[in-house]
């Protein structure tokens, strides 16, 4: 297969090198990702200033590409002009720390994923349930295995999986949850702190999730030490809302 790697931790992270690891071997893998750390921008897209590539080298070999925008203009940018042929995958990840519920909004990683589903490319989301001390190689691994799969699944147009790992040993997970995303709000919190000229300035210190999340959902299914795979999609449509503007014509 013809992979194409990325993320949204930056070209650099550990995560992104364990994918290129398990894969390079026996795929044509092809390495397209923000230069630097790109968390939690979303689907964002560099439209005023122009984007900027220049090929990464690791142990002087040639590694990938490193672009000055957000993951979403990585994987733009690689199908469109980077590389030579069409990839059969796009990977992103692994993330440092999880993706799932409403975080799933923010995150560049799953974003990364959802443009290359709206390009018409399988793509998946990756991301390991620890924020310390992560070990990447059982989460590869599994990818590993499940890639071929992805690839033959023939998902619908514009759908992609957002694929959440147990930081534990492959043999110490309890299995594959298939799930939904949970809806659970964040617990909103910002430090004050006041700079050496004074001056006031806040620093958002994300304190977890407002409750508990239901069976079902990837919170849940990653709190049971289970693999949690979700098919997501961009449309934000929320059809029972149209069907009932429609039949009551309240807004005209």
């Amino acid at each position: 297969m013809v992979i194409l790697l990325t993320n949204d931790d930056g070209i650099f992270a550990a995560g992104l090198y364990a994918l290129y690891h398990q894969f390079e071997a026996e795929h044509k893998v092809y390495v397209v990702a923000p230069e630097s750390e790109q968390s939690a921008v979303g689907h964002a897209l560099t439209l005023s200033n122009p984007l900027r590539v220049k090929e990464v080298y690791r142990n002087g070999n040639f590694y990938g590409w490193a672009v000055s925008g957000t993951p979403a203009d990585a994987v733009k940018i690689a199908v469109n002009e980077l590389l030579p042929t069409r990839p059969d995958l796009v990977i992103s990840g692994i993330n440092l720390g999880p993706n799932v519920g409403i975080n799933v909004l923010y995150s560049g990683t799953v974003s990364a994923a959802t443009e290359a589903a709206i390009l018409g490319i399988p793509a998946v989301a990756v991301s390991l349930d620890t924020y310390t001390n992560p070990d990447y190689k059982p989460a590869a691994e599994f990818i590993y295995k499940l890639a071929p799969k992805v690839s033959k699944l023939n998902l619908p147009p514009g759908v992609c999986l957002n694929i959440n790992i147990p930081a534990l040993p492959l043999e110490q997970i309890k299995g594959v949850a298939l799930t939904r995303q949970a809806t659970v709000p964040l617990k909103d919190k910002f430090e004050k702190r006041v700079d050496p000229r004074q001056r006031v300035y806040y620093w958002e210190a994300e304190d977890g999730f407002q409750g508990q999340p239901e069976p079902g959902t990837d919170m849940y299914a990653l709190k049971e030490g289970k693999i949690s795979i979700t098919p997501i999609h961009h449309d934000l449509t929320h059809y029972p809302t149209l069907e009932m503007l429609a039949e009551k014509y309240i807004l005209f």
